[in-house]
C-alpha cells in the first residue's frame, strides 16, 4: 500500500492540490521569466553590459534569497502559524511588526548598498571585468538603482508568508509573474528614451527591477485586508515573537542560501575566465531554476504551511506524513524534468535564447553550463524541502553548519579546477556543493525525526529513477531524428514540444506499468 503505515492520504491531498496551485501561478511567471531572459539575450546579447546587469542584479538579489524570501520564509512561516494558533490577534500584529521591522532594517542594508556600490563590485569582480571602466561605471550605477529593490521584495515575501498560511497560494504564487511583465515592458520601451536622455539603454533593466518589485508588492495587499490581517495599530515594534524571527534569519541567513552564496563565488571566478562566461552561466542557470522554480518551489512551499501547522499542534505522525509526500512528490516531478531538459538541453537553448545578439557560439558556451547544473537538479529540490524544516523543528543551527562546510568544500573545488579547466566547473560544483548539502541534511533528518532509512530509500523512488533513464534515452533519440536545427522555428518549435510530450508520455507509461500510476490515482479517490 502506498504509505498506508503513516496515514498519508489526506496529507498527500493536502499538499498536492496546495502545491497545484502554487505550480500553476509559478508556471506562468516562469514563463514569463523566460520572456525575460529572451528579450534580455535578444536586445544586449551575452555582452559584457550584460555581464554587469548580472551582476548589479545579484547583489539585491542574493540579499533577496537570503533576507527575504528564502531565510525570512522559513522562519516567519513556523513560527507566526504558532501564534495564529494561540492568538489570531496577536498575529495580525505581529504581521505589522515585521513589517515594520523588515522596512528599517532592509531600508539601512539598501542604502549602505548605495553609499558603498563601487566598493561592493569591486569585492565581487576581478581586475579583468574592471579593465572597462564604462562596463565598471555602469554596474555601479545599477547597483544604486536597484538596491532599494531589497525593501519591496522582502514585504511582497512577508505578505506571501503570511497568505500562504491563511491557505492562500495562488495570487502570492502569481505576482512574480507581474514582475516580469513589468520588466519586459521596460526592456522594450524603455531603451530608445535612456538614449535620448543622454543614458545608457542597459539602464531599462534597473527600472524595470524596480518597478517589478512595487507591483509584486502591492498585488498582495487587498488580499490581505479581505482576510482581515490590513494594519493593525498599536503594536509592538519589538516583541518576543519578532525577537525570534529575526534570530532564526540572523542564525539561518547562510544555511538557506547555500545555492546563492554558491552562485557568487561562480561570479567571482567566472568574471577572470572569458567575457560572456557570466552571462553564460546565468543563462543557463535560468533554465535550471524552470522545473525547481515550478515543482519544488511549489510542494516546498506548501510542505512547510502544513508541516508547520501540524508540528505546532503536537501531532508528529501527520507532520512525518506531510514531509514523506512532499519528498515522494518531489522526486516525481524533478526526475521527469531532469530526463526531459538532459535530452532536450541544446535544443532549450537555442530555442529560448538564440536570436538577435545571442549567437551560436552563446548557445554551444550556455549548453555546456547547463548540462553540469542539471546534475545537481533533484539535490536542489530535495534541499528547498529539507532547509526550511529544521526551523520549524526548532534547529536552525543545523543547515548553517552544513551549508558552511558544503560551500567550503565549493570553493576549493572551483578554485583549484576553474583555470584548469574553465567556466564550466563552476557549474559542476554548485552541483555537487548541493548534492553534499541535500545528503547530510536528509541524515540530521533522519536522527531528529527518529525516522528509518526506508523513508529516503524506497522502491518507489528506484522505479521513478528507473523511469526517469529510459524517457531520457527515448528523448534524446526521438529529438535527434525529429529536431532540425535549419528548419524555421515554428517547426523547430513543434518537433521540440513534440518529443518532450512523447517523453513525457513514456515515463508516466512506465510508472504505469510499474503499478505507480494506480495507486497514486487511488490514494488521491480516497476521502
Amino acid at each position: 500500500m502506498l504509505w498506508s503505515d503513516m496515514g498519508q492520504s489526506s496529507s498527500t491531498k493536502r499538499v498536492l492540490l496546495s502545491s497545484v496551485k502554487m505550480a500553476i501561478a509559478t508556471f506562468s511567471s516562469r514563463i514569463l521569466g523566460l520572456v525575460r531572459e529572451q528579450a534580455i539575450a535578444a536586445v544586449f546579447g551575452a555582452s559584457g553590459i550584460t555581464d554587469a546587469f548580472t551582476i548589479a542584479y545579484r547583489i539585491p538579489n542574493m540579499l533577496r534569497d537570503l533576507f527575504a524570501e528564502g531565510a525570512f520564509s522559513s522562519a516567519f512561516v513556523p513560527t507566526f502559524t504558532g501564534v495564529r494558533i494561540k492568538n489570531e490577534k496577536l498575529a495580525k500584529g505581529l504581521l505589522w511588526s515585521m513589517a515594520a521591522l523588515l522596512t528599517l532594517i532592509t531600508g539601512a542594508i539598501s542604502i549602505g548598498i548605495m553609499v558603498y556600490a563601487r566598493e561592493i563590485v569591486l569585492a565581487l569582480t576581478n581586475e579583468v571585468f574592471n579593465s572597462d571602466l564604462e562596463r565598471l561605471n555602469i554596474t555601479i550605477g545599477l547597483v544604486r538603482i536597484m538596491a532599494p529593490f531589497l525593501v519591496l521584495i522582502s514585504l511582497a515575501a512577508l505578505f506571501m508568508g503570511t497568505l500562504n498560511t491563511l491557505k492562500v497560494f495562488f495570487v502570492p504564487s502569481f505576482a512574480p509573474a507581474l514582475f516580469n511583465i513589468a520588466m519586459i515592458g521596460c526592456i522594450f520601451i524603455l531603451p530608445d528614451h535612456l538614449k535620448v536622455w543622454g543614458h545608457h539603454p542597459v539602464y531599462s533593466l534597473g527600472i524595470g527591477v524596480m518597478l517589478g518589485g512595487f507591483v509584486q508588492m502591492i498585488v498582495q495587499v487587498p488580499l490581505l485586508l479581505k482576510k482581515g490581517y490590513g494594519p493593525q495599530g498599536p503594536f509592538k515594534l519589538v516583541s518576543t515573537d519578532s525577537k525570534v524571527i529575526l534570530n532564526r534569519i540572523g542564525i539561518g541567513t547562510i544555511g538557506i542560501a547555500a545555492t546563492q552564496i554558491n552562485v557568487i563565488v561562480t561570479t567571482i571566478l567566472a568574471t577572470g575566465t572569458v567575457v560572456g562566461a557570466v552571462s553564460w552561466l546565468t543563462f543557463a542557470f535560468r533554465l535550471f531554476q524552470f522545473p525547481v522554480g515550478i515543482l519544488s518551489v511549489s510542494i516546498a512551499g506548501s510542505n512547510l504551511v502544513h508541516f508547520s501547522e501540524a508540528w505546532k499542534n503536537g501531532d508528529r505522525e501527520k507532520a512525518i506524513s506531510y514531509l514523506s509526500t512532499s519528498y515522494f512528490l518531489s522526486f516525481l516531478t524533478i526526475v521527469p524534468a531532469m530526463a526531459l531538459l538532459f535530452a532536450l538541453a541544446k535544443e532549450s537553448v537555442h530555442l529560448v535564447f538564440e536570436r538577435g545578439a545571442f549567437d551560436g557560439n552563446d548557445t554551444a558556451m550556455t549548453y555546456l553550463a547547463l548540462k553540469f547544473y542539471l546534475i545537481g537538479l533533484p539535490s536542489y529540490g530535495l534541499y528547498k524541502i529539507f532547509a526550511p524544516t529544521f526551523f520549524t523543528l526548532d534547529k536552525p543551527k543545523i543547515p548553517v553548519m552544513i551549508s558552511v562546510f558544503a560551500i567550503l568544500c565549493n570553493i576549493v573545488f572551483c578554485v583549484y579546477f576553474t583555470p584548469k579547466y574553465g567556466y564550466w566547473i563552476l557549474a559542476l560544483g554548485t552541483s555537487l556543493s548541493m548534492i553534499l548539502n541535500s545528503a547530510i541534511q536528509a541524515t540530521y533528518l533522519k536522527k531528529l525525526l527518529e525516522i528509518p532509512w526506508t523513508f529516503f530509500f524506497k522502491l518507489r523512488i528506484l522505479k521513478i529513477i528507473i523511469a526517469g533513464l529510459i524517457t531520457y534515452v527515448a528523448t534524446l533519440q526521438l529529438n535527434g531524428y525529429l529536431f532540425v536545427y535549419s528548419d524555421p522555428f515554428f517547426k523547430k518549435s513543434f518537433m521540440f514540444c513534440l518529443s518532450g510530450a512523447v517523453g513525457a508520455l513514456c515515463y508516466a507509461g512506465i510508472l504505469a506499468i510499474f503499478g505507480e500510476g494506480r495507486e497514486l490515482v487511488k490514494l488521491l479517490k480516497r476521502k
